[in-house]
């Protein structure tokens, strides 16, 4: 290589440096913002005023979340929660997309470094008879060389799709948060729907020993002629009643069952809940205030960073009005034989495409680029007014479950003396039947009412219980410090 030669490379090289620090300089992406979204400063279901410590909220989705689940203090829902976080193939596929976006972000950032690739092997070449004023015979090339190729960032063409598909592989891993805390919470639902049912069917039980002894009783006053055989009639209908009931109680179980064993990622026939009635619950969850819902909702977040996205998606679209810069080049050894190819006289050397040119300035494109920003600008709109949405389902979530779980206490508690007051009231009647003072009709009513009653209150203790699985899902999860026990998304 002459002196020529060398020094026309250093100019180019010292050219090509300029334009490359110019790289990534420029962003034509519009400022990015959280849209103001008027979030209120107290939850209207738990009558607060403002906190003196409100603050304006900050994306903390990634927060560990810890295992929520354990402030019901019941070893059975733990082990369930731990086994739907391994099992759940839901859970497995979130998991996937999360893997998929990280890659195709990792493909996307590549963009940003040049592209190195080496080749060997010969080619066969002739000119045509019209290039030329001698016809030549057809000759071999031999080349050995590696090729370089990088796309100069001068407009940010480059580094916002790089931000577009940082904050996309950011949402999907949101998703993934989210569609684990929606796993945590329908588990945490079938269970107590579960206790609840086995609360409802254990009242129905001891009812049907009663019904039986009514029966029974009923059949000896009338085979004794003590009674007409009316009583004893009903006092069957009574019992056929309460069984088609009970019957309806285990078929719902049963379905509710089935529904936990696929959360658990195990086929239905493999899985039994043993009975375990409910119990009145007593707890007490600390809301907050509504801006650290936005921080803790992973939903919330993954609607942010759509509209992050969308917004570098918007700087992509400008940058394709400005010109693009391809720096190429080539070196390596070119020789007529393979015994020539690593002499030194074989060295070659291309700086710059082999067809077209380095500089690419778009003139006409029939609108497209004009109909590509347009399109870019409106699903920045869609996602801003898909986040405002998600926050405002997420505010109504939180109030219907705040008054959900408030109201629920106060109808439990109602419920409780109902329950008191008609099984005084059945043991009165049943006296008083005995005595003779009462007839059989109204034992009956008095059985109903008691019944009724203690069913209601066995599904309120269940109802409360899954209003308050609700609202900690409203709120975006737990508390603690502690990590889950679904499988990690590194």
């Amino acid at each position: 290589m002459n002196f020529a030669s060398i020094k026309h490379w250093a100019g180019v090289s010292l050219a090509t440096s300029a334009l490359l620090s110019l790289s990534a300089c420029f962003s034509l992406a519009p400022d990015y913002s959280v849209p103001d979204d008027q979030t209120p400063t107290a939850y209207k279901e738990q009558n607060l005023t403002p906190v003196a410590g409100w603050k304006t909220a900050s994306p903390a989705d990634q927060l560990p979340r810890g295992q929520w689940w354990q402030v019901f203090g019941d070893p059975v829902l733990n082990d369930l929660e731990t086994q739907a976080g391994g099992a759940n193939q839901n859970l497995k596929q979130a998991a996937a997309r999360v893997q998929e976006a990280r890659a195709y972000h990792q493909g996307v950032e590549s963009r940003a470094l040049p592209s190195v690739d080496a080749g060997f092997g010969p080619s066969r070449e002739r000119d045509s008879h019209s290039s030329t004023d001698d016809a030549q015979p057809a000759t071999t090339y031999w080349r050995a060389q590696t090729n370089v190729a990088y796309e100069a960032d001068l407009f940010g063409r480059v580094s916002d799709a790089i931000k577009a598909s940082g904050a996309e592989a950011q949402q999907s891993a949101a998703l993934y948060q989210s569609v684990l805390l929606a796993l945590q919470a329908d588990v945490a639902v079938n269970y107590y729907q579960l206790r609840s049912l086995d609360a409802q069917i254990k009242v129905y039980d001891d009812t049907l020993k009663q019904r039986k002894d009514a029966l029974a009783f009923a059949r000896s006053r009338s085979e004794s002629g003590q009674d007409s055989p009316l009583d004893m009639m009903r006092a069957q209908a009574e019992l056929a009643s309460t069984q088609a009931e009970s019957l309806a109680l285990a078929r719902a179980r049963a379905v509710s069952e089935h529904s936990l064993a696929v959360l658990l990622g195990l086929p239905p026939s493999s899985f039994h809940f043993a009975p375990q009635p409910i119990q009145a619950l007593a707890l007490q969850i600390p809301t907050g205030v509504p801006s650290a819902l936005l921080e803790r909702r992973p939903d919330i977040a993954a609607a942010e960073r759509a509209m992050a996205a969308a917004n570098a998606r918007i700087g992509v679209a400008k940058a394709a009005y400005f010109p693009s810069l391809s720096l190429t080049g080539t070196a390596g050894f070119e020789g007529n034989t393979l015994s020539e190819l690593f002499q030194g006289s074989s060295k070659a050397f291309l700086l710059g495409p082999l067809t077209g040119t380095m500089l690419h300035l778009p003139l006409f494109d029939g609108g497209k680029r004009n109909a590509d920003l347009k399109n870019a600008r409106a699903a920045y709109q869609e996602q801003v007014a898909h986040y405002r949405q998600t926050v405002l389902d997420a505010l109504l979530e939180v109030e219907d479950n705040l008054a959900g779980v408030r109201l629920l206490e106060q109808q439990a508690q109602a419920e409780t003396q109902a329950v008191d007051a008609s099984r005084g009231a059945s043991s009165i009647t049943q006296a008083q039947f005995h005595e003779g003072a009462r007839d059989y009709l109204s034992v009956l009513d008095a059985n109903r009412s008691t019944l009724q009653a203690q069913r209601n209150l066995a599904s309120l203790y269940g109802e409360q219980s899954i209003a308050t699985v609700r609202l900690i899902r409203a709120l975006g999860g737990g508390w603690g410090n502690t990590t889950s026990g679904a499988t990690a998304v590194r």
